[in-house]
């Protein structure tokens, strides 16, 4: 059995988006040929919020190791909040001394706190450790240079910079890379050619069934948030300026359905639910500028603040329907479509033409996904006539799509890159 070192600096139960591809694979390393010892930070010193659930889908007896962190307090002051950063000293004395005791043959990083893959070149430069990195979103990006300031992260001088400096550091040393989209890989092979003959492979997140059950198991302890009586289309993520492309022609097909003012007001309400990364009560809405825009604000509910996993899981349940928006960018992919696929609701799917997520939909049978430069007024008052009516047919999940999107699929994926990884570096 081979051994395997996860770095990951958000981990259960911190309620964080990079967390999932971990924790859905850990159920399956075994199978293939591989143990797995995890490296968190303390969740004490995490700044996302928690979902003490999350721990109910670990394997037991999953050996996790915890390192510190500078204190949030202490470091906004100079204007570093980032884990990544505050973190990244701890974690370079933990695993130096991890490594100086115990065998591993890999180092996985998975995370989207990039600041800590520079820990890579070290960790190979000192322990001869070969790396696989799993870029989940773009590290270095040009993708804001062009954007109003009011549209760019915050710190966005500061990190636009930082991240220029770092990336090639732990770029140019790894051994593998995987990523949710081939364009990532694209992208850093043209910007590090040192790279391009390096083991690498696209590989979406996976289904993982268990945490429906979970979620369905603990469905009474959330706090209900959906309109009772009403038809509620739900979308649960992050909102943001990039997606408005991808949600403008609902608004606007809103605006111009049949009998607006007499029957949609009275049934049916469209939700954005956890739309803002900002703490809790701090969020700025991000859809409802649109929505007044396009006069349908009386239809469209935003909450920014987010929500943990299960009652996000639980919400879905409850829904009548559900719509998930693209990014603007075509590179993004969208890794929340396979929980929205496993609800088995009725679902509205609105994306870049050129993004991953549309066919990916369509292999589960689904024909109610579009670019945002071909769907029409019409498709959308089709898809929200027959919700309303609840005449909408949603095909039960193909077999062969279930199979080949799963966790367990996903996982054995990415070990195969471990495993070339290894051999690339002995050759």
């Amino acid at each position: 059995m081979k051994k395997l070192l996860i770095i990951s600096p958000y981990f259960p139960p911190v309620n964080a988006a990079d967390i999932h591809r971990v924790r859905t694979s850990l159920p399956y390393f075994a199978e293939e040929g591989w143990e797995a010892e995890l490296v968190t930070v303390d969740p004490t010193y995490a700044d996302m919020g928690r979902d003490e659930l999350l721990m109910d889908s670990i394997p037991k007896g999953m050996k996790i190791h915890k390192v510190k962190a500078l204190s949030k307090t202490l470091t906004t002051k100079v204007g570093l909040g980032s884990i990544a950063l505050r973190s990244m000293w701890y974690y370079r004395r933990y695993v130096d001394k991890l490594l100086a005791r115990q065998h591993f043959d890999l180092i996985y990083f998975s995370t989207t706190q990039f600041p800590v893959l520079v820990l890579g070149a070290h960790w190979k430069k000192k322990f001869g450790m070969p790396y696989v990195i799993d870029m989940q979103d773009p590290w270095h990006s040009d993708y804001y240079r062009d954007k109003p300031k009011a549209q760019q992260p915050p710190k966005y001088w500061f990190s636009y910079r930082l991240n220029k400096y770092l990336e090639p550091i732990a770029l140019k040393r790894a051994s593998g890379l995987i990523s949710v989209s081939q364009d990532y890989i694209n992208d850093l092979n043209a910007r590090y050619p040192v790279i391009q003959n390096i083991p690498a492979a696209t590989i979406t997140f996976g289904m993982f069934a268990p945490d429906m059950d979970i979620a369905t198991a603990h469905k009474s302890e959330f706090a209900q948030i959906l309109s009772p009586g009403y038809t509620n289309i739900v979308y649960i993520g992050r909102g943001g300026n990039d997606m408005h492309a991808a949600i403008a022609p609902v608004f606007q097909a809103l605006k111009a359905m049949p009998n607006h003012d007499a029957i949609n007001k009275k049934q049916l309400k469209l939700y954005f639910i956890g739309t803002s990364y900002a703490p809790t009560g701090q969020g700025k809405n991000s859809i409802m500028p649109l929505a007044e825009h396009y006069g349908v604000a009386d239809l469209v509910t935003e909450i920014t603040d987010r929500i943990s996993y299960y009652h996000t899981l639980a919400t879905l349940l409850q829904a009548d329907a559900l719509f998930i928006p693209g990014s603007d960018d075509a590179k993004y992919t969208a890794s929340k479509i396979y929980p929205y696929l496993l609800t088995g609701k009725p679902l509205l799917g609105i994306f870049n033409p050129q993004s991953s997520a549309i066919e990916i939909i369509k292999e589960f049978g689904i024909n109610t996904v579009y670019g945002y430069d071909t769907v029409n007024a019409d498709d959308i008052h089709r898809f929200i006539g027959s919700v309303i009516d609840k005449t909408s047919v949603t095909p039960a999940l193909p077999p062969h799509a279930m199979a080949k999107h799963s966790a367990q699929t996903k996982t054995a994926l990415q070990c195969s890159v471990f495993n070339q990884a290894i051999r690339y570096e002995q050759s």
